[in-house]
């Protein structure tokens, strides 16, 4: 994760006939996160979908320096599978690992004979959790990662993230609810509607 590195410049997304935003521009370096806020329908996932490759901006430029995980409703686990063999699917996929240890401290070590499908909203959230640092990216691009956790869950989450970005992570988190981590810069994109 040395050097994480990202660049948004005068970015604008179009969404059929209406842009959602126009002009938006931010730098992250290593070990700092950002959160973008606004109403539903702003853009605060597809800017996210943009950053990671998923979307062609309307305008404007992304550079990163990093793989880049995207976290969102979407869990992609094979629902029939326990959730331990789900994971391992995708550490072998991505030569990295999921790390036993996370499942530990996400409180998923107990779920790993269970299937995907049983998983409750809050467990699948956690899973994804696990899943997005398979491979150890630099970029996490977090949207609305909260939802679904109960407090203690969503406390150590944010731990989690605090630790990731401690040794040299840098984070997008698009969400309604407050997050915290030391230093969390803050977007609204309002700001930038045309």
């Amino acid at each position: 994760m040395e050097g994480a590195r990202l660049s948004v410049n005068d970015l604008a997304c179009r969404r059929g006939d209406r842009v959602l935003f126009r002009g938006l521009s931010f730098a992250l370096r290593a070990g700092e996160a950002l959160q973008v806020a606004g109403p539903n329908g702003t853009g605060k996932s597809s800017l996210l979908r943009i950053v990671a490759g998923l979307l062609r901006p309307f305008e404007g430029t992304v550079e990163k320096t990093c793989d880049a995980a995207l976290l969102d409703e979407k869990l992609a686990l094979d629902e029939h599978l326990p959730l331990g063999r789900a994971l391992e699917f995708w550490s072998r996929i991505d030569r990295g690992g999921y790390g036993p240890g996370n499942l530990g401290r996400l409180g998923l070590e107990a779920l790993t004979d269970v299937p995907v499908r049983f998983l409750s909203t809050g467990q699948r959230k956690r899973a994804a959790i696990v899943l997005s640092n398979a491979r150890m990216a630099g970029l996490w691009l977090l949207d609305e990662p909260l939802n679904g956790l109960d407090a203690q869950a969503a406390a150590g989450f944010q731990d989690y993230v605090a630790g990731y970005l401690a040794h040299g992570g840098t984070a997008v988190v698009a969400s309604h609810q407050p997050f915290e981590v030391p230093g969390l810069r803050q977007l609204d994109l309002r700001e930038y509607a045309p």
